[in-house]
């Protein structure tokens, strides 16, 4: 039988605590849910406003795209010092206080007066996300540690996704009704919605035991890089890299003939995302019965299949290869944080999964440049044979150093 999850207070304060649980409740879980959502709901919500902002502020395409790459930056960077920060003052503490946080930045970005203003407020919405995100991660571990960690992972891994879709569709359709300072406004708001979900809904994980403060600094730097460890930050560089190189660079192989899709069709392929949303809570119970080894190199291959479909001239084929491949690279996402909790030692979670993020982004930042000299040398084809050889090095990886 299931024990019950424990309620948070009436206020879902610091006092409340719940018992580890193998099987979390369903509303523990859509809290975690919610969480993904509220982390990823502003990251990428300026991808369909670039043309409306670069006319706006009088600037060109690259000015006007710094407003997506500066908050992955600050991710990247923040993303050690958040789960320092949680193993210290606590999980829960981190993630609620940053989600309230991130609201302030995003209506302050409806005020900016130019591009560096807002591109400003971007950065600083990028630094609280990996309190979310980062911190969430480790939370799983400490409130799951019984068991059940990859059905809570993928609901995070899902939040996630459906945030990034949510952002990238309500900064659009709001904008056109509204202008795009509106866009933000809405866009805080919604967040605000969800930092009092996150607030009232997750609970303490249970009674942590504190990371020692006297810990040496050499002692904390070696357990954050075992051979796993290092392993595993290098699939998650893998996996971002691959899933940005491929919606990237698809979009020049879809406006080329015979497609010859203009932008506004171009800004629906990111539909398929919601395919990896209704597959990773499936593969979340894969992943708690075989482990995260055999369910990434499942999704290795996978991706590659998915790839070589979008070889066929059909757009509907290229539409299910995307959607294998985006569902392919959230898959791989849940078994890499759940490897994770096995390889990390128990008072360096939070720590190791902040370096973890950071991997993670900058996986994310060179799969945006590198697969540009493959295309220009040999296409789309080219394109996905790098991408492939990635996937196939993640596999690799696994296989070798993922073992109990």
């Amino acid at each position: 039988m299931r024990p019950p999850a424990a309620s948070p207070g009436p206020r879902g304060g610091a006092d409340a605590v719940t018992a580890v649980t193998s099987q979390p409740g369903m509303r523990v879980l859509f809290a975690v849910l919610l969480a993904g959502v509220c982390a990823f709901v502003n990251l990428y919500a300026t991808q369909p406003l670039l043309p409306v902002l670069a006319r706006a502020f009088g600037v060109g395409r690259a000015q006007a795209a710094l407003t997506v790459s500066a908050p992955t930056i600050a991710v990247a960077l923040a993303s050690p010092f958040a789960g320092a920060l949680a193993d210290r003052v606590g999980r829960r503490r981190v993630i609620v206080a940053s989600v309230f946080l991130l609201t302030i930045p995003t209506a302050l970005a409806a005020t900016s007066g130019s591009i560096t203003a807002l591109v400003a407020w971007r950065f600083l919405q990028g630094l609280a996300v990996p309190g979310v995100h980062a911190v969430a991660i480790a939370y799983i571990g400490e409130a799951w540690e019984g068991g059940g960690i990859g059905r809570a992972l993928a609901a995070l891994v899902t939040g996630n996704v459906v945030g990034g879709f949510i952002g990238r569709v309500l900064a659009g359709m709001t904008a056109d009704w509204l202008g795009w300072r509106g866009a933000f406004v809405v866009l805080a708001l919604a967040t605000l919605a969800g930092a009092i979900g996150v607030w009232r809904w997750l609970p303490e994980p249970g009674r942590r035991r504190p990371s020692p403060a006297s810990t040496p600094a050499r002692r904390s730097l070696r357990a954050l890089a075992t051979g796993r460890l290092v392993a595993t930050y290098a699939v998650g560089f893998n996996v971002l890299f691959t899933l940005v190189a491929t919606f990237t660079y698809v979009t020049f192989y879809l406006s080329d003939p015979p497609f010859s899709l203009g932008p506004v069709a171009l800004s629906w392929m990111f539909v398929v995302y919601l395919a990896g949303a209704f597959v990773t809570p499936f593969a979340g119970r894969w992943l708690d019965r075989v482990g995260p080894r055999p369910t990434l190199l499942g999704a290795v291959a996978c991706g590659i299949a998915g790839g070589a479909i979008t070889l066929v001239p059909h757009l509907w084929s290229v539409a299910l290869g995307l959607a294998l491949c985006c569902s392919a690279a959230f898959v791989s996402q849940s078994a890499s944080t759940s490897f994770l909790h096995r390889a990390a030692p128990r008072d360096a979670v939070a720590s190791a999964s902040g370096v973890y993020v950071s991997s993670y982004y900058l996986g994310g930042s060179a799969g945006g440049i590198l697969p540009a000299f493959a295309f220009q040398a040999g296409g789309w084809p080219a394109c996905l044979g790098l991408i492939a050889l990635v996937q196939l090095v993640s596999a690799v990886i696994a296989t070798r150093a993922w073992r109990a």
